[in-house]
């Protein structure tokens, strides 16, 4: 719940303070994939996941959210997929692997350079996301979800800011 820090604007000589209560009692966590195709517009797919600080509630993603992720994406696209990768850890981890290999006739899978968020378009809407709650002063966790996902639904909406992101990366999508 430590709210995240973006500019503002306020009247000259009049710095903009919003007081915040509570501290630490969650966190909103997304996983994604921007997926591309020639002549069709762009899609976002994505799973959202609130951590309250319980006992057993899992703080993240794991291997499995990742890997039930891709096989949603190969439902509603219907058919293969080539996947992009960065290098977070866990993408790597042998279950996963496994997961590529036994799924090959369908999934191919290429790894991002380590330390290369410029090649990954997916970094450009989460930045897109954050911007616009950058200065959203919560009452409670629920609040930060509801905006992170009228956000995200709005990207949805208009895949021309996924093929912006696209763009800015350089990589370009070849038939």
């Amino acid at each position: 719940m430590t709210p995240p820090r973006a500019r503002t604007w306020g009247r000259i000589g009049r710095t903009p303070v919003v007081r915040v209560r509570g501290r630490g009692s969650g966190r909103v966590s997304m996983a994604g994939m921007t997926c591309y195709r020639p002549g069709e517009r762009s899609r976002l797919i994505y799973r959202i996941r609130e951590y309250r600080g319980r006992k057993d509630e899992p703080k993240g993603f794991g291997r499995r959210d990742f890997r039930d992720l891709i096989v949603r994406a190969r439902i509603q696209l219907g058919g293969p997929i080539v996947l992009v990768w960065d290098n977070v850890r866990l993408h790597l981890a042998k279950p996963l692997r496994e997961f590529i290999t036994a799924n090959a006739d369908w999934l191919t899978v290429f790894q991002l350079p380590t330390y290369a968020p410029d090649l990954n378009p997916q970094e450009g809407l989460w930045s897109l996301v954050k911007r616009d709650i950058g200065n959203l002063a919560a009452a409670d966790l629920s609040q930060i979800t509801r905006a992170v996902k009228h956000r995200l639904k709005q990207i949805q909406h208009h895949p021309d800011l996924a093929d912006r992101c696209l763009t800015g990366t350089g990589l370009l999508v070849d038939g």
